[in-house]
């Protein structure tokens, strides 16, 4: 497989150098688990990428569907963004400011909703601060921009068509949760809902695709050699879950860096699958 030549990720020398850019547009896209304190919101607020605006995965989202932060509308979509100062023209960079979580869910929605000028920040804020590189605090009200979105619904897997995927396995599942949550040896911590993953599914747990020290996703050999020590086949449909429809974007973001498309990401994830009323669960490893 040849890596592709449009690789999502940009380094911190890169972005520096195009900080005043007036085309390219800095989204924080952090987030946390329900009830973890301080809110993404307040960190954005103390300590942010000049000129970045805050991305909230859990309000750029469908406020009528009860399950978390799952996909908004097109006209949601394009009027949340373009109020965030970003154009359909604009490249758009997003980062974390913890530890490879939502910055590729952003990622993965402007792709979904039709626009490619999209990159994640290798390392991001921690990266950033760890090399001394300026930083602003309070809020950035931007003049708001004017973005079209058009939602590819391959990009996406509903719980209908994961159930389906039970009968044919046409689809590779892979899980993005830790060892023992995708095993069931551990309460889920999302309230209410059952331990254990799909039936048939495989597990790589977001975290090993990235150096805990430097921040950054791991080299293409190594992500190669996770996958298919994952018992995962890169050359044959994959879709991604996780807890609820974030953590899994990692996996997606790095199957895109290897050269897979057409990957997909099961939205509804745990969240869904594992309500108490929820499919068939299985236990133990993959």
């Amino acid at each position: 497989m040849t890596p592709p030549t449009d690789d999502p990720l940009v380094s911190t020398d890169w972005l520096a150098a195009h900080i005043d850019d007036p085309k390219v547009r800095i989204i924080d896209a952090s987030y946390k688990m329900p009830g973890v304190l301080p809110l993404p919101s307040d960190d954005y607020l103390r300590t942010h990428i000049p000129g970045a605006v805050f991305f909230n995965v859990n309000t750029i989202a469908d406020p009528d569907d009860p399950r978390p932060h799952m996909f908004p509308n097109e006209k949601q979509f394009a009027r949340d963004v373009s109020a965030l100062g970003i154009s359909s023209g604009d490249t758009v960079v997003a980062y974390d400011s913890g530890g490879w979580v939502a910055a590729p869910r952003a990622w993965w929605m402007f792709l979904s909703f039709g626009h490619s000028n999209v990159k994640v920040l290798d390392g991001g804020l921690q990266k950033w601060l760890r090399e001394g590189r300026p930083t602003h605090s309070g809020q950035v009200t931007p003049k708001p921009g004017k973005f079209h979105a058009k939602l590819d619904p391959s990009f996406v897997r509903s719980r209908q068509q994961l159930l389906g995927n039970l009968e044919t396995r046409a689809e590779q599942v892979l899980d993005a949760r830790p060892r023992p949550r995708f095993e069931g040896t551990v309460a889920e911590p999302w309230p209410g809902r059952r331990s254990g993953h799909i039936p048939g599914s495989r597990n790589l747990p977001y975290a090993e695709l990235f150096d805990s020290s430097t921040g950054t996703m791991k080299s293409l050999d190594d992500l190669r050699q996770a996958f298919a020590d994952a018992g995962v086949d890169t050359a044959k449909p994959i879709v991604t879950s996780c807890g609820s429809g974030v953590s899994a974007l990692v996996l997606t973001l790095a199957l895109y860096r290897l050269g897979a498309r057409g990957t997909a990401l099961y939205d509804g994830s745990w969240a869904e699958w594992g309500l108490p009323d929820g499919p068939p669960v299985a236990t133990g490893p993959a």
